[in-house]
Parts: C-alpha cells; structure tokens; sequence
C-alpha cells in the first residue's frame, strides 16, 4: 500500500508498515525542550525514579525563552536545568546561543529523524523530512528515560501550492493563506505536506516557516520531502543526507487543499486570532506603537536581508519601537557580517540577543495597555505579548518593516 510521508518515516523508524489511525511505540533520534517546558519534563522524569536517562547524546536542553532571565525565578529554573544536564552530560544552549528551533535545524535534524519536542513549533523541523512534534511533559519525560513515544500515526492533508509567488509576498503570507483556509483546528492532529511547484522553489528559510506555523492550524507535523535544495543545504552544514523520502504515488491522504500562489497578496492575522486573517490592504493605516521581527518563524538571515532591504536609508518613524531578534548566534553573525545589523540600528530599530525576545510576552518588548505591536511571530492571541490589554497583528517581515517606516500598517508593495 502506497504510504504518505509520516507513514513511510515511521514505518521505517519501526521497521513495519503502519499507515494512519495506527497506534505505535517509536524509537526516537532526538529529544529536545526549552527553558520554558524543560523544568516540567525533568521533574516528570524525576518522579519515574528510573535513575539514568536513555542516551545522553540524543536529548539537548535550550535556554531560549527568558534569555537571558528577567527575574530570579526563571533564573533558578535555568539553574535547575543546568544542575540536571550536567549530571547526565547533557548538552545545554544557553543563553545567546539562539532558538530552539532554529538551532536544531541549524546543527541536528536530518530526514528520517523521529524528534520528540517539548514545544509545539518542533514541526519547524519537517521542512528538513523529520517527523517532528511536540509532546506534554510526561512523555517527554519518557522519551527521555527510555527513547520511545507512543503515538498514534496522523492522517495527512496534502496541501498543494502553485505558481510563483507576487512581489511583496513571502512565505509567511503562505503560511496565513494556509491557515486562513483550514481554520485555526482544521488539520488537528494531522500532518501537512506540502508540495507543488511553488514549494520546490522555495528556500530553506521559508520552508521552515511554512512548516512552524502548520500547528497553528492544529497540525501535529509537517513535511516536505527531500529535494535538491534540501540536500545542499544540510551538506552545507555538514550532515549530507544519507537517504532522500518522498511521498508515494497514489498514497491515501484525509483531504487535499489547493492554493495558487499566482493570486496571493500579502496578508495580516488581526487580533485575537491567528485565522482571522485579512489583506493588508483591508487593515492598512491602523497605527501601530511596536514592531517586532523575529522567533521562530521568522528571525532567520533571509528574513533579516528583507527587512534591511527596506530599512536601508529610511528611519523608524518617531513613536514606534522597532526590536529585531537573530534567531540564534549563527544568524547574528552572519547579519553582522552582511552589514544588516549596522542598517537596522542606522534606521532605529534595536537589536535584541538571538532567542525568542517578547514573542512569549517574558521580557524584552511587553506592550502596554491599548498598544498595538505587528509582528513576525506565528501567535496573537490576547496577552501573547504580556498584556491582554494590547493587540497583536502578524505578518511577513516585509510588511512589519515597512510598517515601521509608516507608523501603521502598511503594503510592502508600495515602499519606495
């Protein structure tokens, strides 16, 4: 029987065909969790009183979202984290090294990968062929004391994009197409796959975007299978991929979606909601007090080299706060020697250390009453950023820079 992407990835993992609806105990390769969700599962893991965990080279800690701290009690959770990962060898990023997710993409995923995550943007990971997801606590805690999960295998809509994508129009506004089209919980469960042309074209960097916002349409993985483009770009970085998937001719899929890219615009998620989503066109001119570009959707150096694009011989329009966050030390460095950092603090924005910034609402950019952030970020709902009593807009990082510009929301399209 002729299988989609997640069956043929965990039918391998098990070395039986499973297809969806199945119920399986898989191996993994990696487990992984930050400051935020860390604590919780070593704590889980401490109540099993198993006493060792399963491979200490395959579970790896990151201190991402409250870096560095902001208060003492999140400080002596980071501390926690470091006492236990020291005791068992293992590796920790910490503060300033980046994002989870980006850093794992960065230095760990490769196809095939089973990658148990204590974060619900794991997904992110799919773009490189890793069935990739995020877990609760406890069976984190168990993966990482014996190196399985349980899991019951996802059916799978296959969603199908064509065409070239307009000028002004990113993958970010794909990712809202998506979602806008599925609704909020349209693909609970499920896994995307993404293909069609307009896919194969893509970047790296914007395949990862598309794969970490599939859960905020309730997708429990993404995938896209493995090309040329993913090949060379984990070759890049040192992991040349040992063997290539794809999706069989003629699998079962639960549904199919189709989207041509041809007719996209670029697009905003307005409060509170991130399928309430509207042209920028029909939101443009709200005044906006902050703008925030960034996370894990959107902090990586082709994200940056569009925002400085814009940003170069401008300025930030008085009043409005621009913070920029690298999503980790490699892409830092890489801005820095591109010259992207110097054009956006020469154009007033403020450079924040890699890792998830105010996208959490933590630190680092908390609105205040009655303000209105647009950001890069893949949530908006009500106090995301710290305060239910601000409003938060998503979109591309071509619109929220030119939107700095403006002072409100505005059309990327129309930035001279």
């Amino acid at each position: 029987m002729n299988m989609t992407l997640a069956e043929k990835l965990i039918s391998r993992k098990i070395s039986k065909e499973v297809y969806a609806g199945d119920i399986v105990i898989v191996p993994v390769d990696w487990v992984i969790a930050q400051d935020g969700t860390a604590p919780l599962a070593i704590r889980q893991f401490q109540k099993l009183q198993v006493g060792e965990i399963f491979d200490n080279e395959k579970i790896i800690f990151f201190i991402d979202h409250a870096a560095p701290s902001p208060r003492k009690e999140l400080s002596n959770e980071h501390m926690f984290i470091r006492r236990f990962a020291k005791k068992f060898g293992i590796k920790v990023h910490d503060v300033g090294d980046g994002i989870i997710h980006q850093v794992f993409i960065e230095k760990y995923a490769t196809p095939g990968d089973i990658v148990v995550g204590a974060d619900s943007h794991t997904c992110t990971a799919g773009a490189l062929c890793a069935f990739a997801a995020g877990f609760g606590s406890t069976d984190v805690a168990v993966a990482m004391a014996f190196g399985s999960i349980w899991l019951r295998v996802p059916e799978t809509i296959e969603v199908i994009i064509e065409g070239l994508l307009p000028k002004g129009v990113y993958a970010k506004d794909l990712a809202l197409a998506i979602i806008s089209k599925l609704g909020s919980n349209g693909a609970s469960y499920k896994a995307l796959e993404f293909k069609g042309d307009t896919i194969r074209a893509l970047s790296m960097d914007s395949r990862f975007t598309l794969t970490n916002m599939a859960v905020e349409c309730g997708a429990k993985t993404a995938l896209i299978e493995v090309d040329d483009i993913c090949v060379k770009y984990l070759t890049a970085k040192g992991r040349p991929v040992k063997e290539q998937f794809k999706a069989d001719t003629g699998a079962s899929y639960e549904s199919s979606i189709y989207i041509d890219a041809n007719d996209l615009e670029p697009l905003v998620a307005v409060p509170h909601s991130v399928d309430n989503v509207k042209s920028v066109t029909e939101v443009q001119g709200i005044e906006i007090n902050q703008a925030f570009i960034g996370t894990c959707t959107n902090g990586r150096l082709e994200d940056l080299r569009v925002v400085a694009s814009i940003l170069k011989g401008k300025h930030v329009k008085e009043g409005v706060r621009l913070l920029v966050a690298p999503a980790s030390r490699e892409v830092y460095l890489n801005a820095l020697k591109e010259g992207i950092i110097e054009i956006i603090v020469k154009a007033g924005g403020t450079v924040l250390p890699p890792g998830c910034g105010p996208c959490v609402g933590v630190h680092l950019g908390v609105l205040g009453d009655g303000e209105v952030c647009i950001s890069t970020q893949n949530r908006n709902f009500r106090g995301r950023m710290g305060n239910p009593e601000s409003e938060i807009y998503l979109a591309s990082p071509a619109t929220v820079a030119a939107s700095a510009i403006e002072g409100r929301i505005a059309d990327p399209r129309e930035v001279k």
